[in-house]
């Protein structure tokens, strides 16, 4: 049965996230660093990780399997779960894949370089609405492909 695992301590898609789940009867991992409110249900687990780099990502690493579900915006971890043959989603709605996740990657890393190297500066865009719904389009679609697959 597949399962959603949320990288949730800078996801603005949690309670997306949580309905669509709930909808389909899915259960879903709650993964931070700190505690934070979630829903009564049993469907809806909170896990939470000591402080340190990566701790949340590696749980989840460590913790999904095929044809469960990422919600991320850590790239890396989303490259670690398609190597399991996880499913990875962005907080925005962009897919990862196996086709994407290399450029994905390399971009990341020539922005980190660009940044520790000039004074490069790069931002995130703002959350939209827009953003928001097109995450939960995405969203449905993964999980109907999921469950396909399983």
């Amino acid at each position: 049965m597949t399962t959603i695992y949320v990288d949730a301590d800078a996801c603005p898609v949690k309670d997306e996230t949580l309905r669509v789940a709930e909808r389909h009867g899915l259960l879903t991992y709650i993964v931070s660093n700190s505690g934070m409110r979630v829903p009564r249900s049993p469907l809806v687990r909170q896990m939470i990780v000591p402080e340190g780099p990566d701790a949340a990502d590696n749980w989840i690493a460590d913790h999904i399997g095929e044809n469960d579900i990422v919600i991320t915006a850590d790239i890396p971890l989303a490259a670690r779960c398609l190597e399991k043959q996880a499913l990875a989603l962005g907080p925005s709605g962009k897919p990862f894949s196996q086709e994407n996740i290399g450029m994905s990657l390399a971009m990341r890393d020539l922005t980190s370089t660009l940044r520790e190297t000039s004074d490069f500066k790069s931002y995130n865009p703002a959350f939209t609405p827009k953003d928001r719904s097109r995450f939960l389009s995405a969203l449905e679609e993964t999980v109907r492909k999921a469950k396909q697959d399983s």
